[in-house]
């Protein structure tokens, strides 16, 4: 491991100005950052431990949530407002990794993870335009099994890892981040990038600034909302395919809904065009596999992955047939 520096922050003022620097990192559990560190894919010069900071979940006056980005992930998980209001981040979170690492992520790094590519970690064999932009990628022609058929491009076809983001991104989470001039809010879709020709750049987040809460908003048929993951084992594997869903059904009416899927793409992948078919048709399995669909109708799949389209389309109508027996 190469060495580095080591701050732990007392506010968010002392951490902003401490990852000024472009070789600092923000470290939060260190459930990802510290393995990226020991396999040298990442170099940083400092780590500023930010983990004791924003590590509170408050109600919001509108009915929502706010969530500090150092909420341990375990806690999150357990928060009883959580459950009862947003159970498909709950069911995300407790899916996506052991007890013991869930003890010590928090939520910041949760969005923060890098891809699980094994070309990506590869730093002795393999070309990867995400760690070293422009050398090419080697899973394209590769063993492609577990990358992206929605959004990749020529550059890169890895896929986000988190479990926790898809649910966020379909309950239309907003993110809070603070740099070193200015607070802003964006939309949780809006802070993944896909690849293009830069796949180096995963997110819109500017050089030092720092995510320091998650809201979510008031949505209350998201008590009625489930998350699936399809995993080659039980046990500890990142999702072949996930579906995040929220169903609201009126006299049979499918009045509104949420869908976000995993697995499939370089980003959370927010299923606009499932929820645009669905909204105000009848509930049915037709109408579910309809929009399943059209939804992977722009899928690219590489040698190994075609299975997903497929899979994605069984998942999310299975998912949309429970939530809509449930609520019935």
């Amino acid at each position: 491991m190469t060495p580095f520096q080591y701050s732990r922050a007392a506010d968010t003022a002392e951490a902003l100005r401490l990852g000024s620097g472009d070789a600092s990192t923000y470290l939060g559990g260190g459930t990802n950052i510290v393995d990226l560190m020991r396999e040298t894919v990442t170099r940083p010069d400092r780590l500023v431990d930010v983990s004791g900071l924003s590590c509170a979940i408050e109600e919001t006056g509108d009915g929502g949530l706010l969530i500090g980005a150092g909420v341990r992930n375990t806690a999150l998980a357990e928060h009883q407002a959580l459950r009862c209001r947003y159970p498909m981040l709950s069911r995300a979170i407790l899916s996506g990794a052991s007890a013991q690492i869930r003890n010590m992520a928090t939520v910041g790094g949760n969005l923060l993870q890098r891809t699980r590519c094994t070309y990506f970690y590869d730093t002795d064999g393999s070309r990867c335009n995400k760690r070293a932009p422009g050398s090419g990628c080697d899973a394209i022609g590769g063993f492609n099994r577990n990358h992206a058929i929605l959004g990749a491009s020529s550059a890169c076809v890895a896929t986000h890892p988190s479990d926790m983001c898809v649910a966020l991104a379909a309950l239309d989470a907003t993110v809070l981040l603070q740099g070193a001039a200015n607070t802003r809010t964006l939309p949780f879709t809006d802070l993944h990038s896909l690849p293009g020709d830069h796949p180096e750049i995963e997110t819109v987040l500017q050089p030092g600034e720092l995510i320091t809460a998650i809201a979510l908003p008031p949505l209350p048929f998201a008590a009625q909302s489930t998350y699936r993951k399809v995993r080659d084992r039980s046990s500890y594997a990142f999702a072949l395919v996930s579906v995040a869903a929220a169903l609201y059904l009126e006299d049979g009416q499918i009045r509104d809904v949420r869908i976000a899927l995993g697995g499939v793409a370089h980003k959370p992948w927010r299923a606009y065009k499932a929820e645009a078919l669905l909204r105000g048709v009848p509930a049915s399995t037709r109408a579910f596999h309809d929009a399943a669909v059209a939804e992977m109708a722009d899928a690219r799949p590489l040698n190994d992955n075609g299975f997903k389209i497929d899979l994605t389309i069984r998942t999310l109508v299975a998912v949309l047939g429970d939530l809509a027996g449930a609520t019935t």
